[in-house]
């Protein structure tokens, strides 16, 4: 079938070759571990100028109104608070941390980033600002700048990306690796990476999760907040006997003003409650799973 060509960029299914999981060489990890698990939060800054990302309360005569101070308000109390439940879980169960953040929200919540940066988180770009990356006016500056906002609060450019709302344009992946990016998250289609061509050197793709993600189980799907754990538990099962004769990689992603609210933050402490106590699981960041499947995986096309 042909189909046809962006204006700009390759088309997804010219980034990568389909390949059957089942039939692919068997990837081992250290000290005959069985999978990984690796725990993104993300930190975002919403601008009062603009529509909110999301809304939990709607005007009682419809529209967008500005300043949406409710809305606004709901995901400012994750920053404020709800993010610091969140990190007595990570440190109660010595989970490594990853936080996906905006460029701006470095310096927005700088107790935040300080409290990352003393436990020797990751960071990953996630966009200067938390917007549709086919609606930024310059992609290649956005990316740069994200990248330089987070070296110099950190010490260290961002490896990794997972773009804001998983969103990209054709070029997105070309821009990542021209910039030094060496992985990116945004394509949720495997359970182990897979490389990815860009019209330079090919990056690596680290699975993500759409289905282990608090936004689309609490505010899309309006699932009580029981069911997070109760679906990370059931996916953490099936992956774990999966990886039976060949590794996998499990995401779990979070939101301070979601997970980290005071009636859903006790779910998500039971999911580190049961699958920590598994000694052949590894609790890892995105880059040492990049690191690992550079060392042990296929090598890139």
């Amino acid at each position: 079938m042909n189909f046809p060509k962006p204006p700009v960029g390759m088309l997804p299914n010219d980034r990568l070759d389909y390949s059957a999981i089942v039939n692919r060489a068997p990837l081992k990890l250290p000290k005959g571990a069985r999978m990984v698990v690796w725990t993104i939060t993300n930190v975002e800054e919403w601008d009062p100028t603009q529509t909110m990302p999301r809304t939990v309360l709607t005007p009682p005569a419809g529209g967008s109104p500005m300043p949406d101070i409710p809305n606004w308000c709901w995901h400012e109390y994750g920053n404020r608070v709800g993010f610091w439940r969140l990190l007595q879980v990570y440190d109660e169960f010595k989970i490594p941390g990853v936080m996906n953040i905006n460029g701006v929200a470095v310096d927005a919540f700088p107790d935040i980033v300080k409290a990352c940066v003393e436990r020797k988180w990751e960071f990953l770009g996630h966009g200067y600002t938390q917007r549709n990356m086919q609606k930024v006016e310059n992609e290649r500056a956005d990316i740069r700048k994200s990248a330089e906002v987070i070296a110099k609060a950190t010490g260290k450019r961002p490896r990794g990306w997972l773009g804001p709302g998983l969103t990209e344009t054709w070029e997105t992946p070309d821009i990542l690796a021209e910039e030094g990016y060496d992985y990116v998250a945004d394509w949720v289609l495997d359970d182990q990476p897979v490389w990815m061509k860009t019209r330079g050197k090919p990056i690596l793709n680290i699975p993500y999760t759409q289905e282990c993600n608090d936004v689309a189980m609490m505010l899309i799907q309006h699932h009580k907040a029981s069911e997070f754990y109760e679906r990370a538990i059931d996916q953490f099962e099936q992956i774990y006997k999966d990886a039976k004769n060949s590794a996998r990689v499990m995401a779990i992603s979070v939101h301070p003003y979601i997970m980290g609210a005071p009636h859903r933050v006790k779910y998500f402490r039971r999911i580190f409650e049961k699958i920590r106590k598994k000694k052949d699981v590894l609790f890892w960041t995105g880059e040492q799973i990049a690191d690992w499947y550079l060392k042990t995986g296929p090598k890139a096309p």
